[in-house]
């Protein structure tokens, strides 16, 4: 049979677990490809560590020269992650005539521009499914099995790592021991920050909704609030406020040719999908104008889902058809943006808002008054006892909003927090029914 010689470099975790697909079910992908993938170089810089796969004698070195003055190398997989030495890996391979595969969310929402425009330029192409989603095929469903739709939304838990810290404090965890769970069970780096601040969820939405929309943003530019600062006090407002579990959701939707692009803690109704997704899986819902809805839901991280989606896009890139696919879909193109981006504060909807207030009369009044002024309508409201951990003239106030708009919202809740009976910043977080 006929082969086409691989490579890895990056043999972390999720390179592990390409290795191990490629060395221990070669015929699996063999079947799927018409021809071998034959694995003929792994370059990491640590040769030393422990990884649980057998590699032939030979095959690891620390030595990028052994793929990129290696002719017969034709695919190669960057499995790196970050924006540096990957993206000047990336170039290099490039230019010395490799197709590449990768999984780094980050570097295509940093620099997917210059590499698809150095791709083009030399006639090599990059498969990325891996880098949103983990297992879940939802780049290439986007860009070819629903092709012939319009996208009019996406909504998503992208980040399973913080979708299993918010389902153990639901249980009743804490913040911290949810976080450390998270580390011992793999689904969190020993630095978190980029799970839990929504910044890694913001890099996969930017890269979506460039598939799906045409947007060119910058991760950067798009609002997002991460978990970092949820309290466990809301989760259970939430179940009380007719039913909501929260979840730090990522959506990209067209209004009027206008696309509307944030990520941040978001209520959602108990019985929508979205809601019922626990621990570490991600899910994405997606509506296109012919097909309507459809759902996307399974792991979106950990090692062989992820390394699933790798070895996928080499049997494509190894087949061909990945380059006849980058040629024509043009992503990350010169071409200008094909769609205008909402200003954040005309985004309308509904919202969660809690205050912590004083105990006595005229507070709720107040209150009801400066949201009147901006035109913020009260929906329903909950009211208790002082918090056990004041000296019993702090109490919570909840109200969940018709709908508004976003920069309503923030200008009322800003002026709420200058009043003099109000005791902590407050709370706001969209509401999705």
């Amino acid at each position: 049979m006929e082969k086409t010689k691989v490579a890895i470099v990056g043999l972390g975790t999720i390179g592990t677990g390409v290795a191990r697909l490629l060395l221990d079910h070669g015929d699996r992908t063999a079947r799927h490809a018409g021809r071998t993938l034959w694995l003929e170089a792994v370059v990491d810089r640590d040769v030393t560590r422990p990884r649980n796969v057998d590699l032939p004698d030979g095959l690891l070195s620390d030595d990028l020269a052994r793929i990129t003055q290696n002719r017969e190398i034709k695919v190669v997989v960057e499995l790196i992650g970050g924006l540096e030495p990957a993206r000047t890996i990336v170039l290099e391979l490039l230019r010395n005539g490799k197709d590449i595969v990768t999984a780094n969310k980050a570097l295509l929402a940093e620099h997917g521009a210059e590499l698809f425009d150095t791709a083009r330029e030399l006639g090599r192409s990059i498969a990325f499914e891996a880098s949103v989603a983990g297992g879940i095929p939802i780049i290439t469903n986007i860009s070819q099995c629903l092709s012939a739709n319009q996208i009019l939304s996406l909504r998503g838990i992208l980040n399973g790592t913080s979708n299993f810290i918010v389902t153990k404090m639901e249980e009743g965890m804490e913040y911290q021991a949810a976080v450390s769970a998270a580390q011992r069970m793999g689904f969190a780096e020993a630095n978190p920050a980029m799970d839990v601040d929504g910044t890694d969820a913001a890099q996969k939405l930017a890269i979506l909704a460039h598939l799906a929309f045409g947007a060119r943003v910058h991760w950067k530019d798009i609002p997002r609030q991460g978990i970092d600062t949820l309290n466990p006090a809301d989760l259970r407002y939430a179940r009380e406020l007719g039913g909501y579990r929260i979840k730090l959701l990522a959506v990209a939707q067209l209004i009027d040719g206008v696309l509307e692009l944030h990520v941040a803690p978001t209520l959602i109704r108990k019985g929508l999908p979205l809601a019922e997704v626990r621990d570490a899986y991600n899910a994405i819902s997606v509506v296109g104008d012919a097909v309507g809805p459809v759902f996307f839901h399974g792991l979106g991280a950990g090692q062989m889902p992820t390394a699933s989606a790798v070895v996928a896009d080499m049997i494509d890139t190894a087949v061909g058809r990945t380059a006849l696919t980058f040629k024509t879909l043009e992503l990350w193109s010169r071409r200008g943006a094909q769609v205008a981006i909402r200003d954040h504060a005309h985004l309308q909807g509904r919202f969660y808002l809690r205050f912590t207030v004083e105990d006595h009369p005229g507070v709720m009044a107040r209150i009801a008054g400066v949201l009147g002024a901006h035109d913020v309508s009260i929906a329903s409201m909950i009211q208790r006892e002082p918090d056990s951990d004041s000296d019993g003239t702090a109490v919570p106030l909840v109200i969940m909003t018709h709908m508004t708009t976003e920069g309503a919202t923030r200008a009322a809740v800003e002026e709420i927090d200058r009043l003099p009976c109000v005791l902590r910043d407050s709370v706001r977080m969209r509401v999705l029914d």
